[in-house]
């Protein structure tokens, strides 16, 4: 199946900003609208393009420090709709939910954090949920969603931009949601190793 899908809004929400104004100037000039959150839609703006503050979809603002910002249905709704069935499309009408088709997001750096001696509660603010949470949903839903869940990703995004646009083939959001997966468990690997070794030590 090589089902074809448009990208219309995409949600950014990255830590890493080094190499993103290309893919954000790419999907502007493609029509594509942009939803996102504190640092990463400033960054979006100041690079002149217009984005919707995620706070302002949800009518909730960022709480308890950061640590719930994208937790909410009218995002993982948006995500993970079944654009197929009816009654998926009927509900996110009825709730004045966006589809959303293209999720880049990447991770707190944990590890780089646990090697660079922090304290523990440092190193526990770097366990990332929301971030987690966007790329499993839009990796689950990759039959209607692109998931770009690292910067080692953009260089794949960017070349179908150029290509062909702002349009994706099944079998490319599937090799993005592999991918996306694959850093997931890479980081959960990660904290459950830094769990381990400091439950065997007490």
């Amino acid at each position: 199946m090589t089902e074809s899908k448009k990208i219309k809004t995409a949600l950014i929400s990255v830590y890493h900003k080094d190499g993103l104004d290309a893919i954000i100037a790419k999907l502007h000039e493609e029509g594509v609208l942009f939803l996102s959150t504190g640092g990463t839609r400033q960054f979006i703006e100041s690079l002149g393009y217009p984005c919707m503050a995620v706070e302002d979809l949800t009518t909730y603002p960022s709480i308890l420090g950061g640590r719930v910002k994208t937790l909410h249905p009218k995002v993982f709704g948006g995500i993970l709709c079944r654009r197929e069935l009816e009654g998926d499309r009927q509900q996110i009408e009825k709730y004045e939910i966006p589809e959303i088709d293209l999720v880049v997001v990447d991770l707190y750096p944990f590890e780089e954090t646990v090697a660079s001696g922090a304290s523990e509660q440092d190193i526990i603010e770097k366990i990332d949920i929301g971030g987690i949470s966007l790329i499993r949903a839009a990796a689950k839903n990759f039959n209607d969603v692109v998931i770009v869940a690292s910067k080692h990703q953009y260089a794949p995004l960017k070349q179908i931009l150029d290509t062909r646009g702002a349009e994706t083939t099944r079998a490319e959001r599937m090799a993005f949601a592999r991918e996306a997966f694959a850093v997931s468990s890479h980081y959960d690997t990660a904290i459950h190793a830094y769990f381990e070794s400091h439950t065997s030590a007490e």
